[in-house]
Formats: structure tokens, C-alpha cells, sequence
């Protein structure tokens, strides 16, 4: 396997542990792939595979992207027309949804129908933000992102909202937290994880290695 795994970089936070982490899965498989953190959309449209992190609020991140010239144009065609695989982390997770409402309301990208909501469990005894490490629960267990873990594996979390699909079929595993929270969503050719593969240790490493050689 060759070519080229395009990190996006829009101002959205330090992405080099998350590079990190896919140089690490790349060495340790003996993929012949390329990991590059870019903000270049010609470069974005030469990738093989696109990863969007994402940290901060919803509205920044958007607008962060979008001020990057012919970026969110280059990822539709990647995405949606050569059906590129992607992967959203976190914020780039959230960033797939119709909207968000996080200090008011903002359009996303709109590529998985849904919306993103404020975590609601303080009257729950629970902490927001939501932060730590979490049992996946799998609501797709045969998804090839998936393969391998074990029935216990966890995952690290920081956030303060969480993704609500349209389509209870496009979530693809949760975590309990005050009730179902999607930890990772998807479709087609398109992934994300409200988890940080990057911390996440073994769980996150095999997430990582499992989107670097999926077939969608």
C-alpha cells in the first residue's frame, strides 16, 4: 500500500501527537504510506486518505476551515465525489454534522445528517466537560474500524458536546455517559470518533492502523 495521509491543519489546536500517532501505525505495519500535516488544499487533493482533527469550539473550527481558500471545496471532491477515506477526530468529528449548537447555532459540513448538543449530565452527578477513559460499547460490531478490539477496550474523551445522528444507523459505537454518547459515527466512507485515537493507547493505535488499511 502506498500514497499520502493529508492531516488537516486549519489553526485548530497542536497536531502533532495525533501525526505522531499515524507515523507510529505506519512504521510498526510496514504500510507504504506517507503522513503529512497540511493546511494545502493541492496537497489535500493528491491524498489517498484525509484525517480532519479538531479541538476547541464547534463555530472556530468551521470557520477555521473555511477561511483555508478551495479547502472545503478539494474535501468534497475528495470525499464525496472519489470517495476518499476520512476521518473526523473530536471537533472534525463533530464538524460532519448539519449543525451545531454550541454558543448558538452554526451550519456544518452536513455530510452525516445530525446535530451537535451540550452534554446534559450534571444533575446526573456527572462532570462536564466529559473527560477521561470510557468503555466502547459497539453498535456496529462487524464495522471494519472495530476489527480487533477487545470486548473491553477503552478510549480517551474530552469534550462538552456530543453528536446526535438523524439516523440511529450511522452511529457505529457509543459510550455510556448519562446515556448513550456516539463515540465514533459513520457511513460510506467517512468515520469519526468523538475520542482521540492519538491518547487512547492500543485501543486508539488499532483504530488508527484499521482506517489506514480500510476498503470502504
Amino acid at each position: 500500500m502506498s500514497g499520502l495521509v493529508a492531516i488537516i491543519d486549519y489553526g485548530s489546536g497542536n497536531l502533532r501527537s495525533a501525526a505522531k500517532a499515524f507515523e507510529r501505525v505506519v512504521a510498526e505495519t510496514g504500510l507504504g504510506l506517507t503522513v503529512e500535516v497540511t493546511s494545502d488544499p493541492q496537497v489535500v487533493d493528491t491524498a489517498e486518505r484525509i484525517v480532519l482533527p479538531g479541538v476547541g469550539a464547534f463555530a472556530d473550527c468551521k470557520a477555521g476551515l473555511s477561511r483555508l481558500p478551495g479547502m472545503v471545496e478539494t474535501l468534497i471532491g475528495q470525499v464525496l465525489v472519489r470517495r476518499r477515506p476520512f476521518l473526523g477526530i473530536c471537533v472534525g468529528m463533530q464538524l460532519l454534522a448539519t449543525i451545531g449548537r454550541e454558543h448558538g447555532e452554526h451550519a456544518g459540513l452536513g455530510w452525516i445528517k445530525g446535530e451537535v448538543v451540550p452534554l446534559d449530565v450534571e444533575g446526573q452527578g456527572l462532570k462536564v466537560p466529559h473527560m477521561g477513559w470510557n468503555q466502547l460499547e459497539p453498535d456496529q460490531p462487524g464495522h471494519p474500524l472495530l476489527a480487533g478490539l477487545d470486548s473491553e477496550a477503552h478510549a480517551y474523551f474530552v469534550h462538552s458536546y456530543r453528536f446526535v445522528c438523524a439516523d440511529p444507523a450511522h452511529r457505529i459505537a457509543h459510550v455510556g455517559y448519562g446515556g448513550a454518547i456516539a463515540a465514533m459515527i459513520g457511513r460510506d466512507n467517512i468515520v469519526g470518533t468523538q475520542f482521540h485515537p492519538e491518547k487512547s493507547q492500543a485501543t486508539g493505535l488499532r483504530v488508527i492502523a484499521n482506517f489506514l488499511t480500510w476498503t470502504p
